[in-house]
């Protein structure tokens, strides 16, 4: 009698809801290449059909569908074009144009929605229940190509923190909490899921450390959840907006700018003529101004670990919270009242 192992009945009852996104765009159509010498040698350039374009796949990525209607989640950095086209792919014959309801940058979660009855849908678990050693199942679309790509492991660590950086834009995000785990996460196996023994989704997988073997990160399911009920509720996330522009303080940039303090949150302007603190915000009613250094928000160190955005994501639009600002070599206390980010 053949012995069916937990993994090959976990892969049967999830693959059918995890999907292939692909990202397309209207691209200048290119019709040939031509050479321009540069430097002694020929550089190749390709030759635009003018007034042409045409649809071009320019990435791809993974997701799962978490309901029959149609609500699709996925890694946020995998839909952050808002000019592109998203396609969903179920089966080789099964597409469906794809809709972004919400970005959430902060968890680096999206939940899109494709129309259809009776769609095939994981059920989501409680990443506050996960252990240290439980074994999961990682599925996607591996490296873009391979469909129903399917790894098993354990949870190798619980709430770590990590610098990641989209390989397709360059930007760098901040992402905290994160399960990690030995299961192979391989480029385009974003937004798929990591799934437990049980066949819930108990997380989003999202980032591989490039260059070492067996470390990958998914962010916890609750996040998603917390973004997919707030869709369904209100159409949209909702989240406390405080409404300066600041930049996380260390030891290198206290130094280098000779500041007083090596931790906290600098208050200044990204670039020229946008201002730091934002008109009408909360901020600007409170009286912050540009370089005040917030010390502390609801009487907690703000650290690289434990960043200004970080509590403010647990904090409720309209609580009143005491900041701690250093402003001119002074310590000062404001209350202010959060609103909500638009």
């Amino acid at each position: 009698m053949k012995i069916i192992s937990p993994i090959v009945k976990i892969a049967k009852k999830v693959c059918p809801a995890v999907i292939t996104i692909v990202i397309s765009k209207d691209l200048p159509k290119i019709e040939g290449f031509y050479l321009m010498p540069f430097g002694g040698k020929g550089v190749i350039f390709p030759k635009f059909k003018k007034g042409k374009k045409e649809a071009t796949k320019i990435g791809g990525g993974s997701g799962f569908i978490v309901s029959p209607e149609g609500y699709v989640i996925t890694s946020g950095h995998v839909v952050t074009d808002p000019e592109a086209d998203y396609t969903v792919i179920l089966e080789p014959k099964k597409k469906y144009p794809a809709k972004v309801l919400a970005r959430d940058p902060i968890n680096d979660i999206a939940i899109l929605k494709i129309k259809d009855k009776k769609l095939p849908y994981l059920e989501l678990g409680d990443s506050t229940k996960i252990d240290l050693g439980e074994e999961v199942v990682a599925i996607g679309n591996a490296l873009g190509e391979f469909n129903d790509t399917v790894s098993s492991g354990i949870v190798s660590g619980l709430s770590r923190y990590i610098q990641a950086t989209n390989q397709m834009t360059r930007q760098a995000s901040r992402l905290r909490g994160l399960i990690q785990t030995d299961a192979a996460i391989n480029p385009g196996n974003s937004g798929g899921p990591l799934i437990n023994m049980e066949g819930k989704a108990i997380g989003v997988n999202t980032a591989v450390v490039m260059g070492a073997q067996n470390i990958g990160f998914a962010i916890p399911i609750n996040y998603a959840k917390k973004d997919l009920e707030e869709i369904k509720k209100y159409g949209k996330i909702k989240s406390p907006f405080l409404g300066v522009k600041y930049v996380l303080l260390n030891k290198q940039i206290a130094e280098k700018n000779k500041l007083s303090v090596n931790y906290g949150a600098l208050i200044v302007r990204e670039t020229l003529g946008e201002p730091a603190v934002v008109k009408g915000s909360a901020a600007d009613k409170a009286g912050l101004r540009e370089f005040d250094i917030i010390l502390e928000a609801k009487s907690k160190k703000i650290t690289a670990e434990n960043s200004l955005s970080d509590i403010l994501q647990k904090c409720q639009i309209g609580e009143e919270i005491k900041l701690k600002i250093l402003r001119e070599k002074k310590k000062i206390i404001l209350k202010i009242k959060l609103g909500e980010k638009k």
